[in-house]
């Protein structure tokens, strides 16, 4: 039941892998993305209070829900790479670093956009930004750790650990909204019942949703068989591989 599992924790067959599902992910996600923002603006009604700025959802929604995931997976990669020793699980979670704070970058200038006209300012000390805020410089203060260390087992180590450690921050992220009084809208579409979105809203957001599930995880395909390159730059079967392309 396992043998996936170990076969999987392999570079070569990781790379393989990696490399034939790139492209499916890729072209699934730029397909749903076309299709999701056709949804969204130009078949959605505008918003009845928001008017046509409630349209940043659809880039902001996402991002902000991959940078928690991505976070979740990161740290659930390092975890296992620490308590198992599988090598190529460190590599997934330093794959993850950049793309993650890439989201919350995305995620948090879209914040301020959408922000502006809402609140009448860039940026508000809010629990809802502050914490997206700290989420941004863990996925900083993990990677610039990592690059502090030479060695890549002693960068592996100290990674997971703050990796592990930081993963306190999303729930506090996700539900700060609920536990402290905030500026920022509460939830729409996890909340108890039935979403407060319309459909004509609604289903546009959650394609859309899935658009950079699938774009985060063409990435990290990439991402991951450039970590696997170089840390396995002196392993013979680089050679079959750069013979076969």
């Amino acid at each position: 039941m396992w043998l996936w599992f170990y076969k999987l924790a392999s570079p070569p067959y990781a790379y393989a892998i990696a490399a034939r599902w790139r492209p499916w992910l890729l072209w699934s996600a730029l397909i749903l993305m076309v299709i999701s923002a056709y949804g969204g603006l130009v078949l959605a009604p505008p918003d009845y209070q928001q008017k046509d700025a409630f349209r940043i959802m659809y880039v902001h929604v996402p991002s902000a829900t991959l940078s928690l995931s991505v976070y979740v997976i990161m740290a659930v990669a390092a975890g296992i790479g620490l308590i198992w020793r599988i090598k190529l699980a460190h590599a997934v979670a330093a794959a993850c670093a950049p793309i993650g704070a890439w989201f919350t970058v995305l995620a948090l200038a879209t914040g301020s956009i959408w922000g502006r006209p809402m609140w009448g300012t860039w940026w508000e000390w809010d629990p809802r930004l502050t914490s997206e805020l700290i989420q941004l410089f863990l996925y900083l203060g993990y990677m610039a750790l990592r690059s502090s260390f030479d060695d890549t087992q002693r960068a592996d180590r100290a990674g997971a650990i703050l990796a592990i450690v930081g993963v306190v921050n999303v729930p506090i992220v996700k539900y700060s909204v609920v536990w402290w009084n905030s500026l920022h809208q509460g939830p729409s579409i996890s909340k108890l019942g039935a979403p407060s979105i319309a459909s004509p809203m609604l289903w546009p957001l959650l394609l859309m949703m899935l658009a950079f599930m699938l774009y985060f995880a063409a990435v990290l395909c990439d991402r991951v068989r450039a970590e696997i390159l170089r840390r396995e730059r002196n392993a013979s079967w680089l050679a079959s591989v750069a013979a076969g392309t």
